[in-house]
């Protein structure tokens, strides 16, 4: 590591020392959760805005999936290395998971971007650390767990961190975190049974078992099947045929020419909304299914993309198109991306980014896991992390600024029990608020 990133590594931090990085408390002008829930709630489907509320509704953690801007609010008003890389945004931890590259081989990886940014480094790992302690919590582990989840995944971060300041940047760019491989190297028999029984799910998680489980044939027209309120017809293929054309050819624009070919090779059969996640309940997310000569399918999500929760705090966001913004930051990030992933153009000028729906997806169940599987994420999230922060941002002055000790790991396991603790806090209000009657909530 070159001498110089050395000192000003150490020089940042006579500005934001390693242990006030455990400090938290809110701002004096910190809005009511009520105000915060309504903001983002600005230019939601309305009939759907109480779904969302329901889902945030059933836990701190599943609130504080749902609540990705008042956190961006509450580390803006704290101090910050100045150090940007290309965030994530709302990085927790149900936000990381398995896919297929386009080479077909199973990866661990961020797999949600909706609100990546360039922005400081800490802020991801202080999201990500915070997470665990919640999951610790909805798990009913002990408190002392949850601090030591969250104290993991910031010593994987670190200590990675160094590992990859060391690499060359090529080395670094190719680099992937197979899962086969992973399960194959582990020793811990419970964490090897869950890999392996992850990868067994996920390559029976086709197009074609997609296809079965969400569309129906009506007067021998394939469609996709209505389950209110969670999935639903807004457009009619046929009369609304020429705005479809316009939108696709808008997004197959956005990809490159050998992947763009491929997608034209299929056209639209289908489109319905499908309400999705937490935090994304009462955007406008639809499942497009399409169809090529021989009858294969291929089902594309389209999700709408706002503006990222970190920019009010930040900086101006270079891409004029958010779904280019989501596009490009995941591109970034990501050790391989889908190959259908591009942006359009909707109805009142909307920006939207689609990829593939479930393309051999693993979505861990992480209210099922015991401490010896958190543990085991919690080393794997903070590595990768690390590496997403060491591809687009100075990984040698992060590194430097973390230092050889203990302290940084320290500080990030005080925060995130501090802010776990406010998460609750706004939890019980956010929950007066629905007994008020002024949230409304519908299960779904």
């Amino acid at each position: 590591m070159p001498e110089n990133t050395v000192t000003e590594g150490k020089q940042i931090r006579k500005k934001v020392s390693r242990k006030s990085q455990g400090e938290f408390a809110t701002s004096k002008d910190r809005p009511e959760i009520l105000s915060f829930i309504q903001q983002s709630n600005y230019d939601r489907l309305q009939d759907l805005v109480p779904i969302r509320h329901a889902r945030m509704s059933t836990s701190p953690f599943a609130f504080y999936r749902g609540t990705a801007s008042i956190m961006a609010y509450d580390l803006s008003h704290m101090p910050n290395t100045g150090i940007n890389v290309q965030a994530i945004g709302d990085c927790h931890i149900m936000n990381f998971g398995g896919f297929a590259t386009p080479e077909r081989t199973l990866v661990f990886d961020a797999n949600d971007f909706d609100e990546t940014h360039p922005a400081p480094w800490e802020w991801d790992v202080k999201r990500l650390a915070t997470s665990f302690v919640l999951a610790g919590r909805n798990n009913n582990l002990a408190e002392i767990d949850g601090q030591e989840l969250a104290y993991t995944v910031a010593q994987s971060y670190r200590r990675h961190m160094f590992l990859f300041s060391e690499m060359s940047m090529l080395d670094l760019w190719y680099m992937k975190f197979d899962i086969e491989t992973l399960a194959s190297k582990t020793k811990n028999e419970t964490i090897k049974d869950f890999l392996d029984d992850s990868i067994a799910r996920a390559h029976k998680e086709t197009p074609q078992k997609v296809f079965y489980k969400i569309t129906q044939e009506v007067f021998g027209k394939l469609e996709i099947t209505d389950q209110p309120p969670l999935i639903y017809h807004t457009f009619d293929v046929e009369k609304d045929k020429e705005y479809m054309r316009s939108f696709m050819s808008y997004y197959f624009d956005t990809l490159q020419h050998d992947r763009k070919w491929l997608a034209t090779k299929y056209e639209i059969v289908d489109v319905a909304l499908k309400v999705v996640g937490v935090g994304s309940v009462g955007t406008r997310c639809y499942v497009v299914l399409l169809m090529n000569d021989k009858k294969e399918p291929l089902f594309l999500q389209v999700k709408e993309a706002r503006q990222s929760v970190l920019e009010p705090y930040t900086q101006l966001s270079k891409y004029l198109h958010q779904g280019q913004r989501v596009v490009e930051g995941q591109r970034l990030v990501q050790a391989a991306s889908d190959i259908f992933l591009g942006w359009s153009i909707g109805p009142a000028g909307r920006h939207f980014y689609l990829r593939q729906l479930r393309d051999r997806k693993i979505a861990p169940t992480i209210e099922h896991f015991n401490k010896a599987l958190l543990e085991a994420y919690a080393r794997l999230c903070g590595r990768m992390l690390a590496r997403a922060h060491a591809k687009t941002g100075n990984s040698a002055i992060i590194s430097s600024y973390m230092g050889k000790s203990e302290a940084f790991e320290e500080a990030i396991s005080n925060f995130a029990a501090a802010y776990a603790d406010q998460t609750d806090r706004d939890y019980e209000n956010f929950l007066k608020e629905i007994k008020a009657g002024r949230l409304a909530v519908e299960k779904g």
